[in-house]
């Protein structure tokens, strides 16, 4: 028995390690696809319609086939009870009187006064009994039944064959026809997924506007797939004019800002001038980010691709942007990449840091064994927000408490020429605190690496 510890109220068991046992889900169902539940609810169905008719036809059958071979046992009873009135031999009939092998049943039906005929069995052999009063006997008129039970037996074999032979063909098809179904939903699925990740050119037919405009109908999946198109269609078409405007604008505030930044010059000296020439160039900056989200959006740009080492390569950058930013080196390699887009990256990315955290900015390069260069940005501020997180940078939104304001271009620009480079730029959170923004390099092949044993810091 454990003692409770000084201090502790007794009966409470001591803290430690528990014992935790596997927990299982309360309901586990295996995952069907939709193309075998269609076939296999074709298939249930098909052995049920199939089961009801055979049951049916053989009832039918049956009745018919013994109703023939009671009525010809019946006939002979009443041939035999005439021959017995008259004393006259009823050779040629199968008729006994009394016999032992009667069933019991048709015995006591006919103890009652009553005649009547019952399948059973005489010398061996399966028969139809006829039976009937005949002075205080039971005159009993037999016909062989064998052939008949024969040839109900082959019916039901022949019927059931039939029925297995139809449930196969049955859920062939239905498994032909789901899987024709199930086929078309795996496509429009698929370019439902393409278009969520920004393809908007993706469509599921190209054929269904021409069939619409000839009158042809449209089953259901064909009409998921048509208001996919349209959806897509609509959705791009309204992008691209949000593209265009957006374009247009920039580009027609470049030309009055280009002259108001010229003749903002001839003013005189003073704080004034300085005043109006800070929010002029904040003005030409956001037209010329904005002319370069609309290049990018427009999937136009393409990489001038070189090879270069990453580290003086980052090394060079950061110094480029005049910020204290700690560059530290913990493995180099070769690259190819853009320098001029890489350096719009990493620039954004260390403004980013310094407008919207809080130092010391540091920025790691590192180039582990597995192939994969990467940059890492890290800032000790309050971190990024949960929704950037979530949803990725959005542009004109980063009014987020302690983290500052902005137009919110500056990463939505980096992600946009990340895509361009085949670059994977994730953002997340340090554990003890901090923004942290990984760039991923695509696999270079270890023969391209130059190795530098060991790291370096340059401040």
């Amino acid at each position: 028995m454990t003692r409770p510890r000084p201090g502790e109220p007794p009966g409470r068991r001591p803290a430690g390690p528990r014992r935790r046992w596997p927990t299982l889900p309360l309901r586990w169902r295996p995952a069907v696809s939709l193309r075998w539940k269609i076939s296999l609810t074709v298939t249930a169905v098909c052995c049920a319609v199939a089961a009801v008719l055979g049951a049916l036809v053989h009832n039918a059958v049956a009745r018919q086939t013994v109703g023939q071979v009671r009525k010809e046992t019946r006939a002979d009873l009443d041939t035999a009870l005439d021959l017995f009135e008259y004393g006259t031999s009823r050779e040629g009939i199968n008729s006994v009187l009394d016999p032992p092998e009667l069933p019991a049943e048709l015995r006591e039906l006919v103890h009652r006064g009553r005649r009547g005929s019952m399948v059973g069995s005489y010398r061996g052999q399966p028969v139809m009994w006829a039976a009937a009063p005949a002075d205080d006997q039971i005159m009993a008129v037999w016909s062989p039944y064998g052939n008949t039970r024969w040839s109900l037996d082959k019916f039901d074999t022949a019927i059931l064959g039939s029925a297995v032979l139809a449930a196969a063909a049955v859920a062939a098809a239905g498994l032909f026809l789901a899987r024709h179904i199930s086929r078309r939903l795996a496509t429009t699925a698929a370019v439902a997924r393409r278009i969520s990740a920004g393809d908007l050119d993706a469509r599921v037919d190209e054929s269904a506007g021409q069939r619409r405009r000839n009158g042809a109908e449209q089953d259901e999946v064909a009409a998921v797939a048509a208001a996919l198109d349209s959806m897509a269609a609509t959705l791009q078409s309204r992008l691209q004019a949000e593209q265009r405007f957006t374009a247009d604008v920039a580009h027609e505030l470049r030309t009055p800002l280009t002259g108001i930044l010229a003749s903002a010059e001839l003013l005189p000296e003073g704080r004034p001038k300085e005043m109006i020439n800070d929010r002029l160039r904040a003005l030409h900056r956001l037209t010329e980010d904005l002319l370069e989200i609309s290049r990018l959006d427009s999937g136009t740009e393409h990489a001038d691709l070189a090879a270069y080492e990453l580290g003086p390569l980052v090394l060079r950058s950061v110094r480029a942007t005049g910020l204290d930013a700690e560059v530290r080196i913990d493995a180099d390699t070769v690259v190819e990449t853009d320098r001029r887009r890489l350096d719009r990256v990493l620039a954004n990315l260390v403004l980013n840091a310094h407008r919207h955290g809080r130092p010391p900015v540091t920025v790691t390069v590192d180039a582990p064994p597995d192939g994969t260069p990467t940059i890492a940005v890290r800032d000790h501020g309050p971190g990024f927000p949960a929704d950037l997180l979530q949803h990725g940078p959005q542009r004109f939104r980063t009014d987020v408490p302690g983290r500052g304001r902005g137009h919110g271009l500056g990463l939505t620009i980096a992600v946009g020429q990340a895509a361009v480079l085949g670059i994977d730029l994730h953002f997340g959170n340090a554990p003890d605190g901090g923004a942290h923004a990984l760039l991923t390099f695509p696999w270079q092949p270890p023969t391209e690496r130059p190795g530098r044993p060991g790291g370096r810091t340059t401040p």
